[in-house]
């Protein structure tokens, strides 16, 4: 939404979803704190963080939205799709469960709870260098999800800080861009005034790995 306020031009809502320990509090972390611990407590329900960051001269203020993966929690995190513009699904590319429930499990959550304008990122986190011997997803397997989905890819690494600022950018930027354009259309098409346009809505246990 755009605002009066002189410190940003306007806020969007970011959401964070996929499996416990795929490392989404980590990724978060290391975006608005740049930071960043091998061990992390487990978010229960939902945790939030703010940032605002620059796109194009103008300033965008993130509500950014880490949501717990297990399955008890789902029934809750359900409800912050409502509003949300963007959402980054994250999969770890050391577990081959997680990335078949980005496909098979998350996605069709987004599809069932999120508007249709919002803009979807697809990550696959722990890319780190010294973890290749490790790896059950393969790149080319993450950008081929991604593709079928309709979907952006970007695999990251919380841990070596890799590729983590270009999730939440490319995102944000496709967020804008839709906008722009939606607004765009309806301006050309005589849309009244009100007829504005709709926002997409696409911890603590033991420690947890989630770099």
């Amino acid at each position: 939404m755009s605002g009066n306020n002189s410190n940003f031009h306007a806020m969007r809502k970011i959401l964070l979803i996929g499996d416990s320990g795929v490392g989404k509090s980590c990724l978060l972390v290391r975006f608005v704190d740049d930071n960043f611990s091998p061990s992390f407590i487990t978010t229960i329900g939902i945790d939030f963080k703010i940032k605002t960051i620059d796109i194009n001269g103008k300033k965008i203020k993130l509500q950014l939205w880490d949501t717990a993966g297990q399955e008890r929690f789902r029934t809750i995190t359900t409800a912050y799709y409502r509003g949300a513009d963007g959402v980054v699904l994250v999969y770890d590319v050391l577990d081959e469960k997680t990335f078949a429930d980005a496909r098979d499990v998350w996605y069709n959550t987004i599809m069932e709870n999120a508007l249709p304008e919002c803009q979807l990122i697809l990550v696959g986190n722990k890319a780190d260098d010294t973890e290749d011997s490790k790896r059950q997803v393969s790149y080319e397997d993450g950008e081929s999800l991604a593709k079928s989905l309709g979907m952006k890819f970007v695999e990251a690494s919380a841990k070596d800080n890799k590729n983590v600022d270009e999730i939440f950018f490319t995102l944000v930027k496709m967020i804008e861009e839709k906008l722009d354009s939606s607004s765009s259309n309806a301006g050309k098409k005589g849309t009244v005034k009100n007829e504005g346009i709709n926002l997409k809505s696409s911890s603590k246990s033991k420690s947890n790995n989630c770099c």
